[in-house]
């Protein structure tokens, strides 16, 4: 790992989501100094985006590209 296990905390939680079917998050979280090295930390001025977004449509196409052709039979 990159960082020293002093900079990250990480979580887990579970629990039924609205339609019923227990889900799991993991959150992880890195203290902002341990990302300078990395050039990540957001005061630093190449950590933002540097042009336009995508149009719309293109995040919609990329959404579909992903997705399953087919129902899954599990659910």
């Amino acid at each position: 790992m990159p960082f020293p296990l002093d900079d990250m905390r990480w979580s887990l939680a579970c629990g039924p989501g609205p339609d019923g079917h227990w889900h799991g998050w993991i959150t992880v979280r890195i203290r902002a100094t341990a990302l300078v090295p990395l050039g990540l930390h957001p005061d630093q001025p190449w950590s933002q985006p540097n042009s336009p977004s995508p149009p719309r449509w293109w995040h919609a196409a990329a959404e579909r590209a992903v997705r399953p052709s087919r129902p899954d039979p599990a659910q």
